[in-house]
């Protein structure tokens, strides 16, 4: 942090920020070429900043302690607002830069890698959670079954480009029903994967691993895509997007389209570039 204050022109004020796991060292270690980086590329100098925004949470503690601490830093060195985001009203808001046309009233299924809910998007600031996870989101079974099958990390992109060609049907897979009809859960999917990858394992039988995750990615859809139909027959809205890391996967991209023109909605799909972080 004293680092930071410094190449921002600012004073020593005596900041420590104690980070002991390993995913705080590693954004730390990046954060300030980072930045420079992010400014070179804009064109822009320090002297040219406005105000420093931030994302505050929801999120992995380690990353959001950093660039807290390196934010409240950069804006306390350059006498500049601090702006705190919300991660996930972030997603939501990255359709307005990709339609300037879209605006409230409007339904978001917000699907990340450590969220998934069913927004209902009264105003730009008026936001109720209509339905959510009870366990694990969506990019989080994604991950954790990439993991098991030694794919890369985060596993949204690897478990979506190995599905394509895969038989969605091959694999039985649990789809969750709970007593709140909008809520979703996603952790008996992930352990039933991973008990048959396992299983296989032990038996030396070779999966299929595009049809495998093509059933993965079949059961995701199934518990996101109904429940936000219905949202949106309860509520009357008429416009729907997607936002989040999960929203970049082909086949829920593909069913979306689907179900919104079977149910007369206005679909609006942020580009790739806009659903991740």
């Amino acid at each position: 942090i004293r680092s930071v204050l410094n190449s921002f022109g600012g004073q020593d004020i005596g900041i420590i920020s104690k980070l002991e796991n390993r995913e705080g060292v590693d954004n730390l270690e990046a954060i300030a070429a980072l930045s420079d980086r992010a400014l070179a590329e804009a064109g822009i100098t320090r002297r040219e900043i406005d105000a420093v925004a931030v994302t505050y949470g929801p999120g992995l503690i380690g990353a959001l302690l950093v660039a807290v601490n390196f934010a409240k830093s950069a804006a306390l060195a350059m006498g500049k607002p601090l702006i705190p985001v919300h991660h996930l009203r972030g997603h939501i808001a990255a359709n307005y830069l990709a339609f300037p046309q879209l605006e409230p009233p409007f339904l978001s299924l917000c699907i990340s890698g450590g969220n998934s809910m069913i927004v209902d998007v009264a105003g730009y600031t008026d936001m109720t959670i209509l339905g959510a996870t009870r366990d694990d989101a969506a990019g989080e079974c994604f991950d954790k079954i990439a993991r098991v099958l030694g794919l890369p990390y985060p596993g949204g992109k690897p478990m979506d480009d190995l599905s394509q060609g895969g038989d969605p049907a091959k694999y039985p897979l649990p789809r969750a029903k709970l007593e709140h009809d909008l809520d979703m859960s996603f952790s008996g999917l992930k352990t039933a994967a991973v008990n048959l990858i396992h299983n296989a394992a032990q038996k030396g039988e070779a999966l299929d691993l595009p049809s495998l995750a093509a059933s993965v990615t079949a059961a995701v859809s199934d518990e996101l895509i109904p429940r936000t139909m219905e949202a949106a027959r309860r509520t009357g809205r008429k416009i729907l997007t997607a936002a989040g890391g999960v929203a970049a996967n082909r086949t829920i991209r593909a069913n979306l389209e689907a179900a919104c023109r079977e149910n007369g909605l206005t679909l609006y799909l942020p580009p790739l570039s806009l659903c991740g972080d």
